[in-house]
């Protein structure tokens, strides 16, 4: 049995997590958490096999904080990723609509959600709702379940239409986020490979420190992937903690790390007196709706 530690029950990262792992032919465990810490800690104390962590949206960009717990707080090596969309739906009572089945936008007073999905429908919320209170709570599973156990205040939730089913409570109005390509990129992390699916396509995530007193050394970094024609997905850059001015990189390279190019590269780069850490190469998989 696979066990897998996951943000709570009716969250996009459960239904991402049952999209790349459910149909496969085994026997999946789900261990829900309410906070993403939580989801880490499972994982890093053996209590799962693997964590399912969000870490880049499309409107949102990268989620700094998941970003900075696979870097300074566990050491989870990546195992695979893969793009779901993220489509978020206004969640409340039946009685919120009227007899013709439309929205009475003025029976909302408040809407509750996880922050970044609030901000994934800012001007959906603008236009149909300003007169709303906006409350952050901790998933949108979360704000359907508070939405569920206050009825009559009229409140309202955003959050994924397999929380509104599990909670008895109406999908008030359907793919709410003011943008339709709205898709959230997820890691599985662990210390087992991960073998339930085969992918064409695979990814190496690397860290890199520079060295303090090295002049150019950014461009030195990024000229041993050109000459070699090796691309990169993504260059992030984040804080050391340790002093101010101080950063990391992180590079997303569309490549395995089995091949003869990429290690090249990096021993280059660690010539220069670079500090290299690999974070995973695994394998990378698309969305498709058929699955």
């Amino acid at each position: 049995m696979i066990s897998v530690a996951c943000l709570t029950k009716g969250s996009t990262s459960d239904e991402a997590a049952r999209y790349l792992l459910n149909g496969h032919g085994a026997d999946i465990h789900y261990s829900y958490h309410r906070m993403i810490a939580d989801v880490f800690l499972s994982t890093a104390e053996g209590k799962t096999t693997y964590s399912i962590i969000p870490i880049e949206n499309t409107i949102d960009g990268s989620v700094g904080l998941h970003t900075d717990w696979i870097v300074d707080e566990v050491n989870l090596p990546i195992q695979a990723e893969w793009v779901y969309p993220s489509i978020q739906n206004l969640i409340g009572e039946a009685n919120e609509l009227t007899t013709d089945g439309e929205l009475a936008y003025d029976r909302i007073v408040k809407v509750l959600s996880h922050p970044v999905a609030m901000a994934q429908c800012t001007q959906y919320l603008k236009k149909h709702i300003p007169h709303a209170e906006l409350e952050h709570v901790g998933s949108t599973s979360e704000a359907v379940r508070i939405v569920r156990d206050n009825p009559g205040r009229g409140w309202a939730a955003i959050g994924q239409v397999s929380a509104a089913a599990d909670n008895e409570l109406a999908v008030l109005e359907t793919a709410v986020t003011d943008h339709d390509n709205n898709f959230t990129r997820f890691l599985l992390v662990g210390s087992e490979p991960f073998t339930l699916r085969d992918s064409q396509s695979h990814k190496t995530s690397i860290l890199i420190t520079m060295p303090e007193d090295y002049p150019g050394a950014l461009h030195q970094v990024l000229s041993a992937f050109s000459w070699r024609r090796i691309n990169l997905s993504r260059i992030e850059s984040r804080p050391t903690k340790k002093q101010l001015g101080n950063y990391y990189f992180l590079i997303d390279i569309d490549m395995s790390l089995d091949t003869v190019l990429l290690p090249s590269a990096i021993a280059e780069i660690e010539a220069i007196g670079c500090q290299v850490r690999v974070l995973g190469s695994y394998p990378s998989f698309k969305y498709t709706a058929s699955e």
